[in-house]
């Protein structure tokens, strides 16, 4: 072996080694941070030419790219429905994100999630640790990045994952701090989803039955719940990799730290095919984005773009996400195929939801994009 593999097959082993103590602790990024750590560990560095270069994040440069906020109270009326179907199709098609107020789920069910989640992640490191598990055949799992040992870099952010469709776990299996919590807000989330398929079926000029029905888009929920501690050091590491979301849609509730950002396609700055645009804490807001089943279910019609969540030396920051894709047995049988509209081509093959998900954890947060090893 020459020295350059030596040294790289040592720093391979140093990296492994430092991984596996960090997962060892059971205790998250969180646990570093109630050690008292000043200095973000080499685990956690990401290389420099993915990294914001303005994190914590800043205003950006004037543009004007804004995430769109609709309003579903007009959906009421039949000229109403038409404009929010006209704003999500719209937003869908474009920059694959929006927000919706007047949504139905009450502030202090928003409000009670996220103080939760809060709860769990800052009790002691003895409480979590019974739930902190890699296994994804759990219902109710506790970790800090789902793909630590395949990702060039760690993520400065700890999750808990409950799957919560078709049906809850038994309340004794949720962490006591969620326990209930969770059950209900998962409830209100997936009230708000059923409503959104309809509109995004419309969209499509489909009836409004048919992503939940034909598609079945709405067989599982998975809730994650997101904590970032404050970071001491926040450019040298982010709190989520760019990527984009294994999901027909996904739900998310932020709170008002910040740092969530949407890669937009930019048509208005010389030498920029592309610029990140921040998603804004909005009063009430939920941020709804198109997953990549249904970019692909779609045929391209709707995009799953890419996102990151910067890393911040305030916080803790806590975010809720509710992915909507298809759970358990199912989804090694139930197959996802394109929409096929008028006069186009099949832009992906067909393939299940187990083969998508499988290949994107098998790839981790890449930087890229699951849906490219299906693409015709």
């Amino acid at each position: 072996m020459s020295t350059t593999g030596a040294a790289t097959s040592t720093a391979g082993d140093d990296r492994r080694r430092a991984l596996q103590a960090f997962d060892d602790t059971k205790a998250g990024v969180k646990g570093l941070v109630d050690a008292g750590v000043t200095a973000v560990p080499a685990i956690f560095h990401h290389p420099p030419d993915s990294l914001p270069l303005d994190a914590p994040p800043q205003p950006h440069h004037e543009h004007r790219f804004t995430i769109p906020v609709i309003d579903l109270a007009g959906l009421g009326t039949p000229s109403g429905r038409a404009s929010v179907v006209g704003a999500v199709r719209e937003a869908a098609e474009t920059v694959g994100f929006f927000q919706v107020v007047n949504h139905g789920v009450p502030e202090a069910a928003m409000s009670e999630m996220l103080a939760a989640v809060r709860r769990f992640n800052e009790e002691p490191a003895d409480a979590r640790a019974p739930y902190y598990s890699r296994d994804h055949g759990r219902r109710v799992r506790y970790t800090s990045n789902f793909d630590l040992f395949q990702s060039p870099a760690a993520n400065w952010r700890d999750s808990i994952y409950i799957d919560m469709a078709p049906e809850p776990p038994a309340p004794q299996e949720i962490p006591s701090a969620l326990r209930g919590v969770a059950e209900e807000y998962a409830r209100l989330a997936r009230r708000l989803y059923r409503e959104l398929l309809e509109l995004l079926s419309e969209a499509l000029a489909l009836r409004p039955g048919h992503l939940e029905e034909d598609a079945a888009c709405l067989d599982g929920l998975n809730l994650a719940a997101h904590y970032y501690p404050a970071c001491p050091e926040p450019h040298l590491t982010v709190g989520t990799t760019r990527h984009s979301d294994p999901s027909f849609l996904t739900v998310l509730l932020q709170d008002d730290i910040g740092g969530l950002q949407v890669l937009v396609d930019n048509l208005e700055e010389e030498g920029k095919s592309s610029v990140w645009v921040d998603v804004p804490a909005v009063a009430g807001a939920l941020v709804v984005n198109v997953g990549d089943y249904l970019q692909l279910v779609s045929n391209d019609r709707f995009k799953s773009v890419e996102h990151r969540v910067v890393a911040n030396g305030a916080g803790p920051r806590v975010s809720v996400a509710c992915f909507f894709r298809t759970y358990g047995a199912a989804a090694s049988t139930r197959v996802l195929q394109p929409i096929v509209a008028g006069g186009d081509r099949a832009r992906y093959k067909s393939a299940t939801v187990e083969e998508l998900l499988r290949h994107y954890r098998a790839k981790g947060l890449d930087g890229t994009s699951a849906l490219d090893h299906f693409r015709l």
